[in-house]
This record gives C-alpha cells, sequence and structure tokens, in this order.
C-alpha cells in the first residue's frame, strides 16, 4: 500500500495552507521527513491522501537579520543553523543544541520546524528556544497569529498545530545583547541511543561590573510533558554574584523544586536529578566567561 496518493510542492505559504484545506484534514505536511516517514513506515502513522512539502517556499527556508532581532524560516534545517555566522554570534545555544541533532545525514534534512511541530519535550533545539524567548508564526485555523514557544506544546508529542490543517512558518528572537550570552550543554546515554539523559540550556545578562547576575532564562529537559523554564532558579539568581558559591546555592534550589522521574529509556530519577547540578554549572559558567571574554566559539559535543 502506497504511504500517500499526492505529493505537492508549493512555493508560497498561502499555497501550502490552500491545498491542506483543500484535502481536509487528509494532508500532512512534509520538510525532512524524519519524524513523519520513519512513522509511517513502522504504521505508527497511517497513509495519507497527499503530502505537502514546504521546502520549495522560500521564506521557510532563510535566516534573516532584523536588526535587533533574528527570524528563522520552520524549513531552515539543523545544519544551516550551525553554519549561520549570525546564529553563532547572536543565539549560540541553539548551535549547540541543534549541532548535536542525530547524526550529519539527519541535521542536513531536518528541520528546526519539525522538530517543534513534532511536540516532543526532549528536543534539543527547543530548549534553546525557550531561554531566546522564542515566538513562532503559525497559521492555525486559517488565521495568521504570533505564539510564545511555550504555547506550541500542549502535552508529550501534542501540538497546538493540526499538522494536516495548520502551518508552523518561522521563529522569532532577540539577539543576545551587551553582557548578554548564552549556552547549552546535554548528557547522551553512552550506549549511542540518541536520547538526551537530560538537557540544560541558559541565557544570562550580568550587570555592569559583569559580577552579578542581572536576568536569566533556564530551560532544563526533559522534566516534564512540556518543555519549562526553570523560574524558580532564575528567580534565585538576580542579583547574585556569578560565582562557585551562587551556582551551589543554585543547584540546590534546582534539586529542592524538580524532581525528573525514572525513564527505562533515558536513566534513574536519581542519576538524572544529579545531572540537574552538572548541566547547571557546565552551561552558567561558560556563559559568564562568554560575557566577559566576548569569545564565543559554539562547543558541539563537549
Amino acid at each position: 500500500m502506497p504511504l500517500w496518493t499526492h505529493y505537492y510542492t508549493p512555493s508560497t505559504v498561502a499555497e501550502a495552507v490552500d491545498l491542506l484545506q483543500r484535502h481536509a484534514g487528509q494532508a500532512r505536511v512534509v520538510a525532512g521527513g524524519t519524524d513523519l516517514l520513519v512513522d509511517m513506515r513502522a504504521n505508527q502513522d497511517p497513509p495519507h491522501e497527499a503530502l505537502v512539502d514546504i521546502t520549495r517556499i522560500p521564506d521557510l527556508m532563510q535566516i534573516q537579520d532584523h536588526g535587533d532581532t533574528i527570524s528563522i524560516g520552520a524549513g531552515v534545517t539543523h545544519t544551516q543553523i550551525v553554519k549561520s555566522p549570525l546564529i553563532i554570534q547572536y543565539a549560540t545555544a541553539l548551535v549547540e543544541g541543534c549541532g548535536v541533532v542525530g547524526g550529519p545525514q539527519v541535521r542536513n534534512v531536518a528541520t528546526l520546524g519539525g522538530n517543534v511541530a513534532h511536540a516532543l519535550p526532549a528536543g534539543d533545539g527547543t530548549t534553546s528556544l525557550v531561554t531566546l524567548d522564542t515566538e513562532v508564526d503559525i497559521v492555525h485555523h486559517g488565521e495568521e497569529k504570533r505564539v510564545p514557544i511555550l504555547e506550541m506544546y500542549q502535552g508529550p508529542g501534542k501540538s497546538l498545530l493540526d499538522s494536516s490543517r495548520d502551518l508552523l512558518v518561522r521563529f522569532h528572537f532577540r539577539k543576545i545583547g551587551t553582557h548578554e550570552a548564552t549556552a547549552f550543554k546535554r548528557i547522551m546515554r553512552p550506549q549511542g541511543v540518541a536520547l538526551p539523559v537530560l538537557s540544560c540550556a541558559v541565557w544570562i545578562r550580568l550587570d555592569e561590573t559583569l559580577q552579578n547576575y542581572a536576568d536569566a532564562r533556564i530551560c532544563i529537559a526533559p522534566m516534564g510533558p512540556r518543555p519549562l523554564r526553570i523560574t524558580s532558579v532564575e528567580e534565585a539568581m538576580i542579583g547574585q554574584p556569578a560565582t562557585d558559591e551562587t551556582i551551589a546555592h543554585l543547584i540546590e534550589v534546582a534539586h529542592e523544586n524538580l524532581n525528573p522521574r525514572t525513564s527505562a529509556y533515558r536513566a534513574t530519577a536519581d542519576y538524572r536529578r544529579e545531572l540537574i547540578g552538572v548541566l547547571l554549572r557546565r552551561t552558567l559558567l561558560l556563559a559568564a566567561h562568554r560575557v566577559r571574554t566576548g569569545q564565543i566559539v559554539p562547543e558541539i559535543g563537549a
């Protein structure tokens, strides 16, 4: 039995949305296909009347500099992000997150939009997008709108979007500014299974003296059915010196407020709990180093 009957390559967002509406829930959006085609071949996703390939829509394939902000089209691949000087300079954590997704062959075709549309709480790109305070342009129920990244996640694998009717268009976030930096780290199972035991992304701003935390956003995942900001730790940082002693206290706060569960595919709850401190320390130290030195070299796989 064929997995689909019709395959479309629209050249505009309007044309793509029209095709989805025309097939009335019997079509699916596809870009890299690294999730969709695997699910279809494993019979976890039924055959579809049509696939709507968005990779021929120029607006969805671009990384754009808008002065203070950056936009990334939903069809941009992880490899494009990793190689982008703009993203390296102004959203380093996203480069580090996208750089550890799968292998080179996967990153060459897998898209950031697909990563988010699949709505898995452990997505490495998502973890960084949360700390960048990203907003997402979507076409939802036929209406164009912009929503915060966290609204895209309704539960594990459950997206705000219906991929047979709706469309993710692009991401927007502000560039890092003066005294700001980001960082991402993850720890994987050593057996080579491509699942993070735990990942952490941070965005920080230091004060004028470069000695104290002025603001912060932190995401540690997966910690629940949806990606979440770790607000208890963020609030405990403000006004505190960016030192080892403060980080030790922040780890205590995280342990008091976070309760990772045991996962048969990742690790035990106790082990993942220990990793919270390891990842917080690594990312906060790296981000502060980047602020103080101005040296930004993505650490992919380190």
